[in-house]
């Protein structure tokens, strides 16, 4: 099973305000019919793949979604509030490419087989600024290795941050790992890119943002 994990221990926060009726209604309807499957997560998931971890309100995935629908994409998300968002999302854009992982990405990254996404997104990961917490953050070690061993020859690892400290932790650790190479400008976003609401806040507090893009070799 890849819905818990006791290894794993999550810290944030899993659900936030009361869900709207409707955005309840598509919790318990539409999200059993998306949700990734615990004992073969690729089921009925097409052959190009992107995952995004951590998709937060879902608006940068379900862009992605509607502008690629060749693509199957996966989501991994644990706050509740978040999943509702992404559902009403692809409820809206009628999207057909859409599976959530409602749940930890990390024990979803191990239940993967190899060299099965041609892109992983981690935009804006909770940065866990106090030192005595970096330990919680997503990228470590572990982390890393899977995200690598779950891409395709050739395919990108793309982490977004407006925290300088994560960036260059995400950075220490892939060059400690020593199986990507970071390519392009790191001021310039993504092609295709949609400003996340996260993105908006770091601009609104007076932070840049930094888009690394870094190929598995």
């Amino acid at each position: 099973m890849i819905t818990a994990d006791k290894r794993f221990q999550f810290y944030g926060r899993r659900k936030g305000k009361s869900l709207r009726r409707h955005h309840s209604a598509l919790m318990d309807e539409l999200l059993p019919q998306l949700r990734v499957a615990p004992d073969n997560p690729l089921a009925g998931v097409g052959a190009r793949r992107w995952l995004e971890i951590g998709f937060g309100g879902g608006e940068h995935l379900a862009h992605q979604a509607a502008l690629h629908p060749e693509v199957s994409f996966i989501g991994a998300e644990p706050f509740v509030n978040g999943v509702a968002k992404l559902l009403a999302l692809v409820e809206e854009a009628n999207l057909a490419n859409v599976k959530i992982h409602d749940h930890d990405a990390r024990p979803l990254l191990e239940a993967l087989p190899a060299a099965c996404f041609e892109r992983i997104y981690l935009l804006y990961p909770d940065p866990w600024p106090k030192s005595r917490h970096n330990k919680r953050r997503f990228v470590s070690p572990e982390t890393i290795a899977h995200i690598h061993r779950v891409l395709q020859s050739d395919g990108l690892f793309l982490f977004a941050s407006d925290i300088d400290d994560y960036v260059a932790w995400t950075r220490a650790h892939v060059a400690e790992h020593g199986g990507f190479a970071e390519e392009g400008e790191p001021s310039v976003a993504y092609e295709n890119w949609i400003e996340t609401r996260y993105e908006a806040k770091a601009r609104r507090e007076g932070r840049g943002s930094s888009y690394l893009r870094l190929r598995r070799i």
